[in-house]
């Protein structure tokens, strides 16, 4: 329950806001926990990422405005965030599917995107198994590409890339150098402000490895907290970490550092029910 009203604080002070300039690291400090914790619970607990959110919330509300008075549209345009009066009625048209000064027009449609507020779920019909590991630094070998969140491009832009993966090959090649048989799907240098990410299929390999012209990175050292999946894939460890964000964090005592995430994959048939895989999120003590 404290951990709801934390929530709620903080978006209504979002909300409170809206036409000022927002610092994230105000509105984390209203939840009580860290820009970075805050920011990733709010994405996978919405699925839209903060900035996504205050950016459609301005735009309703800009919309409303516009509908309902005879302001200019470049004052709402600086009033709601935007330079310009270009910038703004190139995000309104997104939004809106016609320009500022159309909405203006009687019986013109209007699209709201409604605040956000959180309810509490009773659940507490399965337990949530995990375990705390700590791990020294250790060396990925894989490649990687650059993803952006906005608009939820990541959900689709990460499958396509495991396909594309599995189809030339990489995989199987990247399976031989591994210390250990296992393939790794890492999100590191996650950036909420910019709304991007860096993705890696890899395996974990040694600084001796030869990389055979892959990518190479290094995890630093952490506290894992590390959750089993078990089902055919992608349903079983989507579920997963839907449990971890709406569940497992808030009823415990733990924070995402903001370092890389891991699924750890092992090879196997993973359409099967009983396809067993594993996530791994790096935390600490509040």
């Amino acid at each position: 329950m404290e951990w709801l009203i934390r929530m709620k604080n903080a978006l209504d002070y979002m909300e409170l806001k809206m036409t000022e300039t927002l610092r994230i690291e105000e509105v984390a400090e209203v939840a009580f926990v860290s820009p970075f914790h805050f920011q990733r619970m709010f994405s996978m607990l919405t699925g839209f990422t903060v900035a996504d959110y205050i950016r459609k919330r301005r735009l309703t509300l800009a919309a409303q405005e516009l509908a309902v008075s005879k302001v200019r549209v470049l004052d709402v345009a600086l009033k709601y965030g935007y330079d310009s009066p270009e910038s703004f009625a190139k995000a309104f048209r997104k939004a809106h599917g016609i320009t500022p000064s159309e909405a203006r027009k009687s019986g013109v449609q209007l699209k709201a995107f409604p605040r956000i507020s959180f309810h509490l779920s009773l659940k507490g019909d399965q337990d949530m198994d995990y375990k705390i590991v700590d791990k020294p630094a250790f060396t990925v070998i894989g490649k990687s590409i650059e993803v952006t969140t906005r608009d939820g491009e990541n959900l689709r832009r990460i499958p396509q890339f495991w396909d594309e993966c599995n189809e030339d090959g990489t995989s199987d090649k990247l399976i031989e150098l591994a210390s250990s048989r296992e393939w790794l799907g890492i999100c590191t240098d996650m950036d909420m402000k910019k709304e991007q990410l860096t993705y890696w299929i890899g395996v974990e390999g040694t600084p001796e490895t030869d990389a055979q012209g892959y990518e190479t990175t290094v995890v630093p050292a952490a506290s894992w907290a590390v959750f089993r999946s078990e089902g055919a894939l992608p349903h079983a460890i989507q579920g997963v970490w839907q449990r971890i964000f709406q569940e497992w964090f808030p009823g415990t005592g733990y924070e995402h550092t903001g370092g890389p995430e891991i699924e750890l994959y092992p090879p196997g048939d993973t359409r099967s029910e009983d396809y067993v895989c594993e996530v791994w999120i790096p935390v600490m003590k509040k």
